[in-house]
């Protein structure tokens, strides 16, 4: 398990990271929809050598997976764009507050409910305690 957790973090490391050069890259060539639609391609590419070392087989079952199950493409371009145009304007840290705090409402629903398959754990009052706790530290963090 500490493996799995060292993974997420360095992927949450990830995430701001990406918003800042992503940011900045759109602000080179002056167009946001332009550095997120190469983000993609350099995403696409690299997600297409790691499927093809992993096992390319997983492609045939595509064409019976839920349909709504590929909405997800959108949800991350969604993601990009808008962090793209937005955090030159708003900040890195306030864009990234405000998409964890989604995250941490988000995942406690899909847990909750065992939303799209996932495992339930209930909200009660100690997880939403911690959530509220973990929502301010980061609002805290964002104070000048």
């Amino acid at each position: 398990m500490a493996q799995y957790a060292l993974i997420m973090l360095i992927a949450g490391i990830g995430i701001p990271v990406l918003a800042a050069m992503n940011a900045a890259l759109g602000r080179h060539v002056g167009s946001p929809a332009a550095a997120a639609t190469v983000l993609f391609i350099v995403a696409f590419l690299s997600s297409l050598v790691v499927m093809i070392l992993t096992g390319p087989h997983a492609l045939a079952r595509f064409a019976t997976a839920p349909k709504h199950l590929f909405l997800a493409g959108s949800l991350i371009a969604f993601y990009v764009l808008t962090i793209t145009f937005i955090a030159p304007h708003f900040g890195i840290g306030n864009a990234v507050f405000f998409v964890l705090l989604g995250q941490l409402i988000s995942a406690a629903a899909i847990d909750h409910f065992g939303l799209f398959g996932a495992q339930v754990s209930p909200l009660g009052l100690t997880r939403a305690g911690g959530i509220a706790l973990m929502a301010a530290g980061v609002w805290l963090t964002q104070q000048v």
